[in-house]
């Protein structure tokens, strides 16, 4: 079940005529998920990239190995080029692309232990970023993501209108 502020910000889509797109590695498709399960939400949702592979973000999303490997796949540099591909290849109002590390496994350190994830967007032309931490299983943390994104959208939205 969608969180409070996702059927909030989804309500504001509908209200402002916006269309929203997502690139999602850490949240594995759960944004799109939540998004189009609030009632009428799937006609401001154009699509998501579910981009968990390094593959996938270099092949489909043009982030360059080079980068990847100087700034981890979990990182802002890497969430910020995800969202401007997904901007070239969805044209949507809305972007926002989440990277993260929800549990092991990935490039975690003391700098950036497990929780720690990493959002940009785009509402039309302006830019925002967050880097985010949160305890928990998986599932909690990517939760709580998705709970988070919706309350960023909610004051990018209300400043945009």
């Amino acid at each position: 079940m969608p969180s409070k502020s996702v059927i909030a910000v989804c309500h504001a889509l509908l209200a402002q005529e916006l269309t929203i797109a997502f690139a999602e590695s850490a949240s594995t498709g759960r944004l799109i998920y939540d998004f189009t399960s609030v009632p009428e939400c799937g006609q401001v949702v154009k699509g998501s990239i579910v981009c968990y592979d390094r593959s996938v973000k270099e092949h489909l999303l043009n982030i360059p190995p080079e980068v990847i490997d100087r700034y981890t796949a979990e990182s802002p540099e890497v969430t910020q080029l995800l969202a401007e591909s997904v901007k070239r290849l969805i044209p949507a109002d809305v972007i926002v692309a989440v990277t993260g590390l929800a549990s092991e496994g990935g490039s975690e350190s003391p700098e950036k232990p497990v929780g720690t994830m990493f959002v940009h967007g785009y509402v039309k032309d302006k830019a925002w970023k967050t880097r985010l931490h949160f305890e928990g299983t998986p599932d909690e943390i990517v939760a709580q993501t998705i709970d988070a994104v919706g309350t960023i959208l909610l004051e990018e939205l209300g400043s945009n209108s």
